[in-house]
C-alpha cells in the first residue's frame, strides 16, 4: 500500500542501519585506525600485501577502488534478476549480511594480517554500495511521486543521525576505553568495528521484514539468470530512448564525481593542507553530518516550490562555490566554515537526486531495481573515476588545492548536462 507510514518508517530506519558503516568504517575511524597498524616492522608505511611490497594508503586506495568497480560489474544483472524474479528483498539481505559480517570481521584485523583487514574492508564497501540498489528501488513502490522528495530527505536524514549517535559512543569508547574495561585505544577501534557490523544486522533486519515483499506479484517460469538479463536487456532499450533520464544520468555521473569525492577526501585536504588533528577533523565530520540533515529537508522544499530541475542546480552553483572557496582556505575557522556549507549541499544534493531519478522512471514499470542499478553504476564508477582524477592531479602538481579547482570543473560539466534536461512533470522541472 502507497504512502503507508509503518512501511515509509521501515525504509528509512534501512538508512539508519547501513549508515554508521559510512560514518564510522569509511569516514571516521577505520581509515585512522589503518594508518596505525597497517606499517612495517620498522612503523613505515611500505608494507607487504601477498608478497608485494605496497604504501599502505595506495594499497587502501585501489581496495576502494576494486569494490565500486566489483559493484558496478554485478549489480545490473543480479537487479535484473530481482526485478524478474521479484526478489528485491533477498539480494538486499544478501549484500547487508555481506556488508555487516564483513565489519564485524574488522574486528580481527591487528595490522599483522593486513590481507585479512583489505578483504574485510573490500567485502563491506561490496556490501554497502550493493545492498543500496535494491533499497533505493523500493522508493517507488512505497510512496507516490509528490511524496518522494520529502521521504528520500528523511531516508537521508534518519542515516545521517543513526551514523553520527554510534560513531559518538564509539568515540567516547575510543578516547576514555579503560572507563569501558578496554586496554587501550586499538582494541577499542575493533569493538568499533563490530558494533558497526551489529548494528547494521539488527536495525536491518526489522527494517527489511516491513518492506514489500513481491509488490508487482512476479511469479517466475525458467533460468532465472537468462530471463534477469532479459529484463535488463529490456530496461536498457528503454533508457536509450528516453532522452531525459540519459541527460540526467550524465549529469549525475559528473556532479556526483565531484561530491563524492569530496566527501571522501575532505579530512585528507585538511590534514595535509592545514595540518589539522584528528579530533579537529573528526569534528569536520560531525559537523557534516548534523547540518546535512538540515540540508536535505531544506532542498526537498525548494523543490516543491521550484521544481526538482532548478533545486538541484542551486545546490550545484553552490558545490562550484565550495570547490573555488577551497583554493583559497588557509586557516581552520575557513575550513569550518566551508564544510558546514558542504553539509548542506551535501544532504541535499544526495537525496534530490534520488528522488528526481525515481521520478524519471516510467511510472508503470515494475523493473524498478534494474533502473536504479544504472543510477548506481554510475554512482560508482563516478567515485573511481572522481578519486583517480583528484589523486592524480595532486601527484603532478604537488597540491591538493590544484584537484579541488578539477571538481569544480566536474560540477560544470554536470549543469550543462542538467540544463538540457526537460521532463514533462512540471513539479519535477520547475513551477
Amino acid at each position: 500500500m502507497l504512502n503507508d507510514k509503518k512501511t515509509i518508517n521501515a525504509w528509512c530506519l534501512y538508512d539508519w542501519a547501513n549508515s554508521v558503516y559510512s560514518l564510522t568504517i569509511t569516514s571516521a575511524i577505520f581509515p585512522i585506525y589503518y594508518q596505525n597498524v597497517a606499517v612495517n616492522a620498522s612503523g613505515g608505511d611500505r608494507i607487504d600485501f601477498f608478497g608485494v611490497e605496497i604504501v599502505n594508503s595506495v594499497l587502501y586506495s585501489y581496495a576502494l577502488s576494486a569494490s565500486f568497480l566489483m559493484v558496478a560489474i554485478v549489480l545490473p544483472i543480479l537487479s535484473g534478476i530481482a526485478d524478474y524474479a521479484g526478489k528485491k528483498k533477498f539480494f538486499l539481505k544478501i549484500f547487508m549480511f555481506i556488508g555487516s559480517f564483513s565489519c564485524i570481521g574488522l574486528f580481527f584485523f591487528t595490522g599483522e594480517n593486513v590481507e585479512w583487514g583489505i578483504l574485510c574492508s573490500v567485502m563491506a564497501s561490496v556490501g554497502y554500495s550493493g545492498s543500496l540498489v535494491f533499497y533505493d528501488a523500493f522508493l517507488n513502490e512505497i510512496v507516490t511521486e509528490d511524496k518522494r522528495d520529502i521521504v528520500s530527505a528523511r531516508g537521508y536524514s534518519y542515516g545521517y543521525v543513526g551514523g553520527v549517535i554510534l560513531l559518538v559512543i564509539n568515540l567516547a569508547t575510543i578516547q576514555m576505553p579503560e572507563t569501558f574495561g578496554l586496554a587501550d585505544a586499538g582494541i577499542a577501534s575493533r569493538v568499533a568495528f563490530l558494533t558497526v557490523g551489529v548494528w547494521w544486522i539488527g536495525f536491518s533486519l526489522y527494517a527489511i521484514s516491513k518492506l514489500p515483499e513481491n509488490p508487482h506479484g512476479r511469479k517466475p517460469e525458467g533460468h532465472y539468470l537468462t530471463n534477469g538479463y532479459r529484463e535488463l536487456r529490456k530496461v536498457w532499450r528503454q533508457l536509450k530512448e528516453m532522452d531525459g533520464m540519459r541527460k540526467f544520468l550524465l549529469a549525475f555521473f559528473f556532479y556526483n564525481m565531484g561530491v563524492q569525492t569530496v566527501m571522501y577526501l575532505a579530512a585528507t585536504f585538511g590534514s595535509k593542507e592545514l595540518k589539522m588533528e584528528a579530533s579537529k577533523l573528526i569534528m569536520t565530520v560531525l559537523l557534516i553530518q548534523f547540518v546535512a540533515i538540515a540540508g536535505a529537508y531544506l532542498f526537498a522544499y525548494i523543490s516543491k516550490k521550484q521544481g526538482n530541475i532548478r533545486s538541484l542546480a542551486i545546490q550545484i552553483v553552490i558545490w562550484i562555490g565550495c570547490c573555488l572557496g577551497a583554493y583559497f582556505v588557509n586557516a581552520e575557522p575557513q575550513f569550518f566554515a566551508l564544510a558546514a556549507v558542504v553539509g548542506l549541499v551535501m544532504g541535499g544534493i544526495q537525496s534530490l537526486s534520488r528522488a528526481t531519478y525515481s521520478k524519471i522512471m516510467p511510472k508503470e514499470t515494475v523493473d524498478t531495481a534494474s533502473f536504479f542499478s544504472f543510477y548506481d553504476v554510475t554512482y560508482n564508477v563516478s567515485i573511481v573515476i572522481g578519486t583517480f582524477v583528484y589523486g592524480y592531479i595532486e601527484q603532478v602538481t604537488g597540491s591538493m588545492r590544484n584537484s579541488t579547482l578539477a571538481l569544480a570543473s566536474f560540477f560544470i560539466i554536470g549543469m550543462i548536462f542538467l540544463s538540457q534536461v526537460k521532463l514533462k512533470n512540471a513539479a519535477t522541472q520547475a513551477s
